[in-house]
């Protein structure tokens, strides 16, 4: 099916003044964010509503995006997330049968500004290189003067705390009421699919808002606690690792993806830091060290544990790393059934070698341990 779209001038002004020019995708009007690039071939619509690209424009640099559609039904989130989209080719044909609406549709819906038919090469490689920074983009091209003043108003990335606007503002549940087990959930920023992976192995879930007190989460008795994915910097966040905290005194399994990583982390005695340039695409290699087996992973964060901080820590083991650049993508805590990974094992989009990690914590259940 082909749509039809108005194409507008836009303009896309990176924080160190590099700016590139091309045609508009989605609203007219201007974003703001930082900037990233996903490297994932697929699954553009899970991307950009995964709430943890929330505050963050996204490249993608696979060459042709929209081309397949939109289908609700792959929504991770309610809505889109992202703060606005670069692209090189942007297609108005889309030829999945399934697909009820075009990309660009579903980007005027949620009022996402883009631009297309820029040198996404060149800027993932700029990015790359000179790391991650906030950008604006617009289709107000006549005022670069202004869009530059107001670019230097955008706060950096570290230091936010961007959980409060992505999770649920009161509880909610997922599975079947009768299933084996209950799941606790915090909710940093959770995607449909992680939940759906647990309530698919008998897990009954209930997730509560991000800030919910410790007590709360325990008067639910759940058999393992989860602590999600999600935006933002972790280390300004100690409500959330003073709940942490309370979870793993129960003895009971607790499991943590992505920023439910690093919080645990934290909460264990280890530091995180801003990455570089962060890890996004679904072609990952991650070596699993507690089997001695590699998997390609599917991931999103611009954050990480920090090597430095497991120096004097005896109770942690880094139980997986990266194999492109050595950095901690998985730990436990030695004696209690308290582990996590960085990377997103549910894998919208992506391969499924490490769905594993869900069979791992439904057995820990199983065993009460």
């Amino acid at each position: 099916m082909e749509t039809t779209t108005t194409q507008h001038d836009a303009i896309l002004i990176l924080e160190d003044g590099t700016q590139f020019t091309g045609k508009s995708i989605g609203a007219t009007g201007t974003a703001t964010g930082e900037i990233c690039f996903n490297t994932g071939m697929s699954g553009y619509q899970e991307i950009f509503t995964d709430p943890s690209y929330f505050g963050q424009v996204i490249v993608m640099a696979n060459t042709h995006i929209g081309n397949y559609g939109v289908l609700e039904y792959d929504n991770e989130s309610k809505a889109v997330k992202i703060s606005g989209l670069v692209c090189k080719n942007f297609s108005n044909i889309f030829s999945r049968k399934r697909s009820n609406n075009s990309l660009n549709d579903f980007l005027l819906e949620n009022n996402v500004v883009g631009i297309q038919n820029i040198d996404t090469r060149a800027l993932v490689e700029h990015i790359r290189d000179n790391g991650a920074m906030n950008c604006i983009i617009s289709t107000d091209t006549e005022s670069n003067d202004s869009l530059k003043l107001q670019l230097k108003k955008v706060p950096s990335m570290q230091g936010l705390e961007l959980s409060s606007k992505v999770s649920t503002l009161t509880p909610y549940f997922v599975g079947d009421e009768d299933a084996k087990y209950k799941v606790a959930v915090l909710d940093l920023g959770v995607k449909k699919s992680i939940l759906n992976c647990m309530a698919e192995r008998g897990c009954y879930l209930k997730v509560f808002p991000y800030n919910t007190d410790a007590a709360n989460i325990l008067a639910f008795n759940a058999d393992g606690y989860f602590l999600s994915n999600g935006p933002g910097d972790p280390q300004v966040m100690p409500q959330q690792i003073t709940i942490v905290n309370a979870l793993i005194a129960t003895n009971k399994p607790v499991f943590g993806i992505c920023l439910g990583h690093q919080l645990l982390a934290q909460s264990l005695g280890l530091q995180t830091f801003k990455m570089h340039n962060g890890h996004r695409g679904i072609n990952h290699p991650v070596k699993n060290l507690v089997i001695g087996k590699c998997e390609i992973t599917s991931q999103n964060h611009g954050f990480a544990v920090d090597e430095n901080s497991l120096q004097n820590n005896i109770n942690v083991e880094v139980t997986h790393r990266n194999l492109n650049d050595n950095s901690i993508e998985g730990i436990r805590l030695k004696g209690m059934p308290v582990f996590s990974v960085q990377y997103h094992p549910e894998a919208a989009p992506g391969p499924l070698d490490s769905r594993y990690l869900f069979d791992e914590f439904v057995a820990m259940m199983a065993n009460g341990i």
